[in-house]
Formats: C-alpha cells, sequence, structure tokens
C-alpha cells in the first residue's frame, strides 16, 4: 500500500510552520548559493529515498534560500502573496493532477475555467463575450494579447497568418508608449514581429502615454496595433485609454491593455475612475498572483473577440478529443497544450473573497502606499510618482549610489524588501504594496527601516 500520509503530512506540518513565520520571519534569502549548493546538492542518488525523509531535507535545505515574498514587509517586484483558499486550492490542484487543456481531459476543470472568467469578465466591467485564457502570468498574457491582434489586423488586410505564416505579410506597426513593460517587446519578439516594428510613443513625467502623440503617429494604412498600459511598473500611473481606444479604433487598430496589475482597480469603487474606458480596448493581460494573492503561477488574458482569440491559440488534432457540444475546451485560448488546472485557485480565491472582499484587498494596498510615501516624504525623502495606485518610487539624496546603497541596506538589513530601478535615468527605490496581509504596522516597521538605512548611510 502507498504511503500518501508521511510524506503529505511531513509537507503540511513544513507549510503551516513557514506560513505562521511569515509575519516575523526575516524578509530575505539568508543563504548564499555556494551554500545552496552544498546543503541541496551532492551525486545523483543511486536508489530509492523514503519519500517523508525526501521532504524534509528539501524543506531544511531549501529553507535558507527563500525569499518570503508572501510576507506583509515584502514590497518588490510587484509580487503577491496566497490566500488560504487560494492556496488551499492549490494544493487540490496539484493532487487531483489534472490536465487542463480539454474538457475530455477535465470535465471539471473546463467547467471551473468556463464559470471563472465569466466572473472575471463582470468583476472588470469587459463585455460579456469576452473570452479568457488561463496562461502563466502576464508574459503570455500579452503574447497571446498581442496573438490576437496580430491575427485580426492582418485579417483585415487579407492574410491569413496562421496559415501562411509572416514572410510575405503586410508589415505589422506597434504603438507602444516609451515606459511600456519589457514583456511587450519580449512578446512580439517571440510572435516573429521583432522589435523594430514598434514606434515607440511619448509619454508624460508618471510613464502615461500621450494621447496628442498616439494621434500624431497613427497612420491610415496598413495594420495597426496599439500597446496601453493600465499601471505602470514602477509608478502606477495609467494611460488615458479611452482618448487612446477612440484615436486607434478610428485607424482601425487594435488596443492591446497591459494591466498587469492595474486592471484590478476596476473592482474597487475609490479606484475605478483609474480604468475609465477599459472596456473599449479589444485585449487585456493582468495576473491573479498579483493582486488577487493566488499562488504563483496565475495569469488571465482577455479578449472582446472570441474568434480572433481562438483562431490565434486553437489546434486541431486527429487524436484529440475535442467537445462537440458547444463546451469549452481550455486549449482554444491559450498558448499551452498540456497544462495546469489553474483556474481552480483562481475560482477558490474569488469565491472565498467576492468582489467586496477583492476590493477590500485593492483599496488597502492603495492606503498603505499612500501611508508609505506620506511617511518618507514627511522625513525629507524625495517620492518621484504620484501614488494613483500601489507604487511608490523614491530617491535619496538626489544621488545615484546613496539610492542605490540605501536598496541594498535595507535588502541586507531584513526587516522588509523592495527593488531599485532607474526612473527617467535616475536610481530609485521602487516600493510595490500588493500582499493581502499588509497593514499599518508592516508599513510604520518598514518605513523606519528605510529611514534608518538613511541616517546610518548618512
Amino acid at each position: 500500500m502507498v504511503d500518501w500520509e508521511g510524506p503529505l503530512k511531513e509537507a503540511y506540518e513544513r507549510a503551516t510552520a513557514y506560513l505562521d513565520g511569515l509575519p516575523e520571519r526575516r524578509v530575505g534569502p539568508r543563504a548564499s548559493s555556494k551554500e545552496l549548493h552544498e546543503t541541496l546538492g551532492g551525486p545523483l542518488p543511486g536508489g530509492p529515498t523514503d519519500p517523508r525523509d525526501v521532504i524534509a531535507r528539501l524543506a531544511e535545505g531549501v529553507e535558507d534560500g527563500l525569499l518570503p515574498s508572501g510576507s506583509g514587509r515584502f514590497f518588490g517586484f510587484v509580487f503577491g502573496g496566497a490566500t488560504p483558499a487560494s492556496l488551499a486550492a492549490d494544493w487540490l490542484t496539484t493532487t487531483w493532477d489534472q490536465n487542463a487543456g480539454l474538457y475530455a481531459a477535465s470535465p471539471a476543470a473546463a467547467v471551473i475555467e468556463d464559470i471563472t472568467a465569466g466572473w472575471l469578465v463582470e468583476l472588470f466591467g469587459l463585455p460579456r463575450s469576452t473570452s479568457v485564457g488561463f496562461v502563466t502570468g502576464a508574459q503570455m498574457a500579452n503574447f497571446t494579447g498581442l496573438a490576437a491582434a496580430r491575427h485580426e489586423v492582418l485579417r483585415r488586410a487579407g492574410w491569413d497568418v496562421e496559415r501562411d505564416g509572416l514572410i510575405g505579410a503586410p508589415p505589422i506597426r506597434v504603438l507602444a508608449g516609451a515606459e511600456r513593460h519589457d514583456t511587450i517587446d519580449r512578446a512580439l519578439r517571440f510572435l516573429g514581429l521583432g522589435t523594430n516594428c514598434i514606434v515607440p510613443i511619448a509619454v508624460d513625467d508618471q510613464g502615461r502615454m500621450r494621447a496628442d502623440a498616439l494621434a500624431e503617429a497613427l497612420e491610415d494604412d496598413g495594420p495597426q496595433i496599439v500597446c496601453a498600459q493600465s499601471g505602470n511598473v514602477n509608478t502606477g500611473a495609467f494611460d488615458p485609454i479611452t482618448e487612446i481606444c477612440d484615436l486607434a479604433h478610428a485607424h482601425q487598430a487594435w488596443v492591446h491593455v497591459d494591466g498587469a496589475f492595474g486592471l484590478w482597480a476596476a473592482v474597487s469603487s475609490q479606484l475605478s475612475a483609474l480604468v475609465d474606458g477599459i472596456e473599449l480596448a479589444d485585449s487585456w493581460a493582468t495576473d491573479a498572483h498579483k493582486w488577487l494573492n493566488v499562488p504563483y503561477d496565475s495569469g488571465l488574458v482577455l479578449c472582446a473577440h472570441p474568434e480572433a482569440h481562438r483562431a490565434a491559440m486553437s489546434i486541431r488534432a486527429a487524436y484529440l478529443i475535442q467537445d462537440e457540444n458547444g463546451e469549452r475546451d481550455p486549449l482554444d485560448f491559450n498558448p499551452e497544450f498540456s497544462r495546469r488546472a489553474r483556474g481552480i485557485p483562481v475560482y477558490a480565491a474569488i469565491r472565498a473573497l467576492g468582489r467586496t472582499g477583492i476590493a477590500e484587498i485593492v483599496d488597502r494596498c492603495h492606503a498603505m502606499a499612500q501611508r508609505f510615501a506620506g511617511i518618507l516624504a514627511a522625513n525629507d525623502v524625495e517620492v518621484l510618482n504620484d501614488v494613483v495606485l500601489n507604487q511608490v518610487l523614491v530617491r535619496f539624496g538626489d544621488d545615484d549610489t546613496v539610492t542605490r546603497r540605501v536598496v541594498a541596506g535595507v535588502q541586507d538589513e531584513g526587516t522588509c524588501w523592495m527593488s531599485g530601478t532607474t526612473w527617467q535615468g535616475r536610481a530609485a527605490m521602487r516600493i510595490s504594496v500588493s500582499n493581502w496581509t499588509t497593514g499599518p504596522a508592516d508599513i510604520d516597521r518598514s518605513a523606519e527601516t528605510v529611514l534608518a538605512v538613511l541616517r546610518k548611510l548618512s
């Protein structure tokens, strides 16, 4: 008889100990790469090892190399945490081990994705017919949305890119803000369009695309895609989506919105004005592993043109059992074939939180970001951005070296963790508040740490 209880009990005890310790855990890794290699490595095992011992040694081996991104004092990279319901559902997802590519392979996983897709469309206020794909993250969400865009703008030009490829196709111009996220460029490389197709559009001092600059750049002839942004990764700023959509659609251009974290502002009654006009776009990318606080990995692509979405992604093969009764085959909406049932943790998170619970997380993170900025500004730290959402961008002593040393010093100290960046040619500290557990005490303690490191350096 297989012993499931031993290793699973070991994993449960280790997991709960880790989670219970997060509030006071040092926010940062404690071991070097060399130390981790020495602890975890060694020769290839020559024979079996008891599974429970494997789990125990694994947990002990990685302990000092973990970056506790689920902590309420982790402010790097716009990472979220994991809510109890989504984490538990993720464990069950692993246990059930469903291949969620086809309805026939897992009716339950396909139906959960279908239900969850409808909830997401309603939460974001998008057209009811919007299609949804569950992908790994914003990188593949941008890829998939832009694949649908590539299909449609070339179809309008009389070209079938799925059949004929790009050789000889009409060139596509991609108009994107100068402060776009790098996943846009990478997606265009993956799609065979290359980065030379990008026409950079001027932005304002917060990184918002200037509608007047877009109007000057749009052309009347040839396929065009406009990439807008809801939530600049440094400042949190939002492009003027209504103006962008009106201008782009007047030129038959497709509008794709990168809203990796910013799209969730739509759920908040306090912040929804930031995404005014979002429903006018053609496709959207966002993450559930950011503000919905679902375990990694969990990205979402949404498309107002399901036929273009399906045309860019779907596949047919004689051996596949694809449903003929209208049931949703997930592989029609994402670039993967075999895939994890990512919709299950998203379903659980939404079911547990509801609209008001999600809005509360977004609103609280916004308030905490403003609190962090306020404390630092009151102590003569330069805040470089308007804190419209969850991003705080600060600079110390108007000096690149000092700023980078403060970032490194805070990371080394371990009370909190935030990353550095470069904004408009100047070094800055980027503080991203997106964890569902972050509260005033976390902010106050972290802000005092930043100021203490700065005083020590001064």
